[in-house]
């Protein structure tokens, strides 16, 4: 595969990129009269693949963009680069989605996937047996958790399914990785952690996962998003994002076995290195959405609130509650399916999207 050419040249300098808030593989395949796309996205999460096998596949270039990449370790520091114009589109959670729209006015554009099972409350062995034994158990206890993030939503979900509250626990803010090593060395219990966090710590140590998201009955969503200054300017190239985006997931359900080895390149640049079993349940696990899915999903024709809304209120509600935000942001103005709309009216676009090849 065309990876094999750029792979070991970048594989020793990937952790330095990555403190330094840039992407191994964004200047792989430099070519003339494109057009420079600032893409963000967070290493490692299987949401922000399509952008790595896109850069694999040229697909940027048969559409005339040249992306440069700009990593965040994650969704607090990425929509905080919204302030400097580091970047023009890309992706992130769901919940600080809504927060950069609070406060830059970003849009969101798409769902980049369904990751409702893959954010979990984890817990150490002991914990996970007297957890289930009597919820009422983790009264008192402590959870980690990474602030403004689909784990705090998923644990608030998790709790109010087994009729507790976030006010039941004591909460403390943490990293993921920080997460992690509290776990894992005995210091903690209970943590938020989403994939792929979640399988490296199952290798690591006897920790089970006591509840997702889907478990809850909450669905928890990642969110493909522009700079809304960006798109009012440059309309066309945001279509092309988003028909690059859907492509490379076409593309790996098309080719399964390649889009499993590519992924496994993708997380080990990014720090991650997983038993193949989990990357397979990443595949299982997370719905992810085509053209005309994601337009019925986003569709206010009928009732003038689509499913998405309904979706990402739930989550504006979540952060008023917590005062992450002063008033809970209507989706209606954060959430436009106009670009979707435009592949969809784009022939070339439309073939491009579903070329499997």
């Amino acid at each position: 595969m065309k990876s094999q050419r750029y792979l070991l040249q970048i594989i020793s300098c990937c952790i330095l990129f990555s403190f330094l808030g840039l992407s191994p593989f964004a200047e792989a395949k430099p070519k003339k009269n494109l057009t420079v796309i600032k893409v963000s996205y967070i290493p490692a999460l299987y949401w922000a693949l399509p952008f790595f096998i896109a850069t694999d596949q040229d697909w940027w270039y048969e559409l005339g963009l040249k992306p440069e990449f700009k990593t965040y370790p994650g969704g607090v520091p990425l929509i905080n680069g919204a302030s400097s114009n580091a970047w023009d589109v890309g992706g992130t959670g769901s919940l600080v989605s809504v927060v950069g729209s609070s406060k830059f006015g970003i849009k969101t554009i798409g769902i980049t996937n369904d990751e409702s099972q893959a954010n979990t409350i984890v817990a150490s062995k002991n914990a996970a047996v007297a957890f289930r034994s009597n919820p009422d158990w983790i009264k008192g206890k402590t959870i980690l958790l990474t602030n403004l993030s689909t784990g705090e939503f998923t644990v608030s979900s998790c709790l109010k399914h087994y009729g507790l509250s976030i006010s039941d626990v004591n909460i403390k803010l943490g990293t993921q990785g920080e997460i992690m090593n509290s776990i894992t060395s005995g210091t903690a219990e209970f943590g938020g952690l989403w994939a792929p966090n979640i399988y490296t710590l199952e290798e690591r140590s006897n920790t089970q996962v006591i509840c997702s998201a889907k478990d809850s009955g909450a669905t928890v969503l990642g969110a493909l998003i522009v700079r809304d200054d960006y798109a009012k300017e440059n309309p066309e190239n945001v279509a092309k994002f988003l028909a690059i985006y859907l492509r490379a997931w076409n593309w790996m359900h098309a080719h399964p076995s390649e889009a499993l080895e590519m992924m496994r390149k993708f997380y080990e640049l990014g720090g991650v290195t997983v038993g193949d079993q989990f990357l397979v349940r990443e595949f299982n696990t997370r719905p992810t959405y085509n053209l005309d899915k994601q337009l019925t999903l986003m569709d206010r024709s009928k009732s003038g609130t689509s499913q998405m809304d309904l979706w990402f209120r739930e989550y504006s509600e979540f952060l008023k509650a917590k005062k992450a935000v002063e008033a809970a942001p209507s989706p209606s103005d954060f959430i436009t399916d106009k670009y979707m709309k435009m592949v969809k009216a784009d022939k070339k676009l439309v073939d491009f999207v579903n070329n499997t090849k």
